[in-house]
């Protein structure tokens, strides 16, 4: 049936939901499938997807690449090229399960691989960095491949369609972690394609987003001058490398990248808010990397080896509610995508823009699972 305008609910378009238990509990995927299903009407059935941390325990040693292939032929040019670099230790198709909502499907197949120490050692590269340029140079100079997930005990899941069928299609409820985020999409002005879905990333890193980057080309501009490429045709995979650059690069605590992606504004620095130190160092982060201020609407959660953060930009255009229970964290754009996830939460709040909820595996835990 023909929908007009005003009869389609799209309260800000776009759904983003994730939780992590700090204790490492692994959970198996049909509760992050649940939590996004109530807010099917934030989506419009061209992009859902998943990622799961700590979801390959028996390879947590081995990087997961999950890449989609347009053809054959880009499948046998993408395999010489990872047997040159690394040692392939499992090569399999991803498995998954016929749904009739699920179209246009792609070869997606899934690769255990290890840096050579000889390749790695020739490059002069630390293990991740040689790891990030293979998979950026698949992505820039491979037709018909993408490398949607790169890191480790973890994996992307992403296609066209609404979440829910795509959880369904990845036969997610086979899968466990102990952190889990999602999204669905509602894209307003960029291609609805399997690329195009969320979660982005780039090994480890993660992003699902709500809202609109109006800074994509200056941020864009900066971050492609360190080797990156943003050619996936959407403002969201930005974010990704930013976060990427920032935490893994330069080593920047988590605290301080928000603050350059989500700078509070001159009229708050200026006013006396902060103490003498921390004013200095935000207005040097203003100053320095003003390219990587992200302005325009946004709420995200970014999903990395041992934790999330969530983030609202600082007028808090975008809806984010954040709930605890025991050693759960929980965040979604409504607060009854948590509630199908933990009914009864110990408490429940609306984060303030800007202001960043990082949750990560106790210490003990995060030693234990190998991190």
């Amino acid at each position: 049936m023909l929908q007009r305008e005003g009869e389609t609910r799209i309260p800000a378009g776009c759904a983003i939901s994730g939780f992590i238990n700090r204790s490492g509990r692994r959970t198996d995927g049909s509760v992050i499938v649940k939590s996004i299903a109530c807010m099917h009407e934030r989506s419009n059935g061209l992009g859902g997807g998943f990622a799961g941390y700590g979801i390959y325990p028996e390879y947590r040693d081995q990087y997961a690449f999950h890449v989609f292939y347009d053809s054959s032929d880009a499948r046998v040019r993408t395999e010489v090229f990872l047997d040159t670099p690394f040692v392939v230790v499992i090569r399999s198709r991803i498995p998954i399960r016929k749904n009739p909502r699920i179209t246009d499907e792609r070869l997606i197949w899934r690769y255990f691989v290890n840096p050579l120490p000889t390749k790695l050692q020739d490059s002069q590269l630390d293990e991740r960095t040689f790891v990030a340029r293979c998979v950026i140079k698949i992505n820039d100079q491979i037709d018909g491949a993408y490398v949607f997930s790169s890191g480790k005990n973890m994996g992307v899941f992403k296609a066209v369609g609404y979440p829910e069928d795509v959880g369904d299609f990845y036969r997610l409820e086979e899968y466990s972690g102990w952190a889990w985020t999602v999204h669905g999409r509602y894209p307003t002005n960029t291609p609805g394609w399997w690329g195009g879905a969320h979660p982005f990333s780039l090994l480890d890193y993660t992003i699902v987003h709500n809202g609109e980057i109006s800074s994509y080309d200056a941020n864009r501009r900066f971050i492609e001058m360190f080797g990156y490429k943003c050619n996936l045709l959407t403002d969201t995979e930005v974010i990704t490398y930013i976060v990427d650059y920032l935490h893994r690069r330069l080593e920047m605590p988590l605290e301080d990248v928000a603050k350059v992606i989500a700078s509070p504004f001159w009229s708050e620095i200026e006013s006396g808010k902060f103490s003498p130190e921390e004013t200095e160092k935000i207005k040097h982060f203003r100053n320095v990397y003003s390219s990587l201020l992200i302005t325009g609407p946004f709420s995200i959660i970014l999903g990395y080896t041992n934790g999330i953060m969530a983030l609202n930009d600082r007028l808090k255009l975008r809806s984010m509610v954040a709930a605890e229970k025991g050693d759960t964290i929980y965040i979604s754009s409504e607060e009854c995508s948590i509630r199908t996830m933990c009914p009864d939460v110990d408490r429940i709040w609306s984060p303030r823009g800007g202001e960043p909820i990082i949750a990560e595996l106790y210490e003990d835990c995060a030693e234990r699972v190998g991190k």
